[in-house]
């Protein structure tokens, strides 16, 4: 059976879903940006907006796999792209704390639901000889999304509000796709989970483009006939070596998060700030460079997958991310900068002024008189005798505690990083992100929806993305927190030994799945 136009059509439709997802990832970096500034947000209250939408995702990686395989997977979709609509037009009318956790809440309740949807409803329309193909096609869109994102944060940087259009430029992308997947076919799969063999044969004739889908037909209910009959606690059981099945899930999402990636994707503007990119567009520009890397590599990884394999990418990916993040980590001890201070720097009106839920109406220079007359804690030292338009920006000199001397510490002079180690920072960022986007980016969840059995494969898909978002809200939580006490050049310590633990974990209990059937895959699983 061929990948007939209809059949890439459809995963190309449902694969919007990583275009949407991979752009409200990315968008946080340079939105964070400005929202710091006009909100007066302290670096915990950035780390909270930024994890908010991470809450959401865990909330519905726990209900969506229910949801998923009751219902379907094209409704699934559907109801995301929905919800991801929603939840832009709430942030858009209101400069407010809480409106945008709300509003990240709800967009990342979308994401996760319509992540774990379309890994699987791609997976379970594609023949076997093109499912790496399509499927890793969603990380691919996730990529472009990522970058567009970037584009988005430089466009509008230096735009009064331009967090607003970041925000708002999602929507008709997600109102396209929740018509568009109206008019698509369900899984075949589901509806023969669903005991309508008869619309089942239909959707395969003209997935396939052929007049008798009887043998494909006959093979899937074949394999789905013991498979209906699981329940939850099953993952958890020797029945089919489901246990052996699910650890090796579990661990290979725990890897997707601990080596690091996702904290660049949130702060790569901030990282690229700290490392001697002085500006919000300069810094913006540079994350634009990040996006650009991550979707040429995701290209090979995506063509080449079917004749490669998931495994020997993975392995690939492991060993360059370990190589370059001692790079990085390597560069950043030479650099001696306070990741933090890029961050704090961002957020000193939050130390005079109460939360305003809109600082539009205050001027520069009445903030300047406010600087002027107020008492700042010992810890921090405002200059009021600079320009109304430096006092705007909450530059700051960091003062000691012991003896109250002065030593400059948050926006940089460009004397203060060389710039070939900024440079050099900036290279070793971007082949461990080109690492990561051809292996554990694609290839994980590539994986993922080929190990599980069809009947329970929405559930288990959820189990596993909950792991991937709550580690992912854990780490994103605490990251400047851990990095202002560690320092950045030791983050990147932790995450390159993650990465060689990675590497001996694929090596040793990732299956290669290159040629198989998802059926095929699944009766060799249940014998080991």
């Amino acid at each position: 059976s061929g990948c007939g136009t209809f059949t890439f059509l459809s995963s190309a439709v449902a694969a919007v879903s990583g275009l949407l997802m991979g752009y409200e990832l990315g968008l946080i970096s340079g939105a964070l940006l400005q929202m710091s500034s006009i909100l007066a947000l302290s670096c915990k209250e950035q780390e909270i907006i930024v994890s908010s939408l991470l809450f959401g995702a865990l909330f519905a990686s726990l209900t969506g796999g229910f949801l998923i395989d009751r219902f379907g997977r094209r409704l699934a979709i559907i109801i995301a792209s929905s919800l991801l609509v929603l939840g832009s037009l709430i942030l858009l009318p209101y400069e407010s704390y809480w409106i945008l956790i709300v509003g990240r809440i709800a967009i990342g309740i979308s994401i996760s639901l319509s992540s774990i949807a379309t890994c699987v409803y791609i997976a379970e329309i594609a023949p076997q000889h093109r499912r790496g193909l399509l499927v890793s096609l969603n990380e691919l869109m996730i990529v472009i999304g990522i970058l567009f994102a970037y584009i988005s944060n430089y466009a509008f940087a230096s735009v009064s509000h331009g967090w607003k259009y970041m925000f708002g430029l999602v929507i008709p992308f997600g109102a396209l796709q929740a018509i568009a997947m109206y008019f698509l076919p369900p899984s075949p799969r589901f509806l023969v989970m669903k005991n309508n063999d008869e619309a089942a044969r239909k959707v395969l004739e003209r997935l396939r483009e052929t007049s008798d889908a009887t043998k494909e037909l006959t093979v899937i209910k074949s394999s789905l006939k013991d498979e209906h009959q699981y329940s939850f606690l099953d993952l958890f059981s020797s029945k089919n070596n489901m246990r052996a099945r699910m650890l090796v899930g579990l661990t290979l999402v725990f890897f997707v998060q601990t080596t690091g990636q996702p904290n660049i994707l949130f702060y790569a503007s901030t990282v690229l700030k700290s490392v001697g990119f002085q500006s919000n567009e300069a810094a913006s520009l540079a994350s634009t460079g990040v996006g650009v890397v991550k979707v040429v590599s995701t290209v090979p990884a995506t063509v080449f997958v079917d004749q490669v394999g998931s495994k020997t990418f993975l392995c690939i990916g492991s060993s360059v991310m370990a190589v370059s993040l001692v790079t990085m980590g390597l560069v950043n001890r030479n650099i001696h900068v306070n990741f933090t201070n890029v961050c704090r720097s961002q957020s000193a009106e939050d130390l005079i002024l109460q939360r305003p839920g809109n600082l539009t109406g205050v001027t520069n220079g009445s903030l300047t008189d406010i600087f002027a007359s107020t008492a700042l804690p010992e810890r921090l030292s405002f200059d009021t005798r600079r320009s109304p338009d430096v006092a705007r920006t909450g530059e700051l000199n960091k003062t000691t505690l012991a003896g109250g001397k002065s030593t400059t510490g948050s926006h940089m002079e460009s004397g203060e990083v060389p710039i070939v180690l900024k440079w050099l920072s900036l290279a070793s960022l971007l082949v461990y992100v080109a690492a990561f986007s051809i292996g554990l980016g694609p290839m994980s969840w590539l994986v993922l929806s080929e190990i599980f059995p069809g009947g329970i494969r929405g559930r288990a898909m959820a189990l596993t993305s909950s792991m991937n978002w709550g580690i992912n809200l854990l780490i994103s939580l605490t990251f400047l927190t851990i990095t202002e006490l560690i320092g950045l050049a030791w983050v990147c310590f932790i995450y390159t030994i993650m990465s060689l633990v990675s590497l001996a974990f694929v090596i040793v209990f990732i299956p290669e799945t290159k040629g198989c059937s998802l059926e095929q895959i699944s009766m060799e699983l249940a014998k080991e």
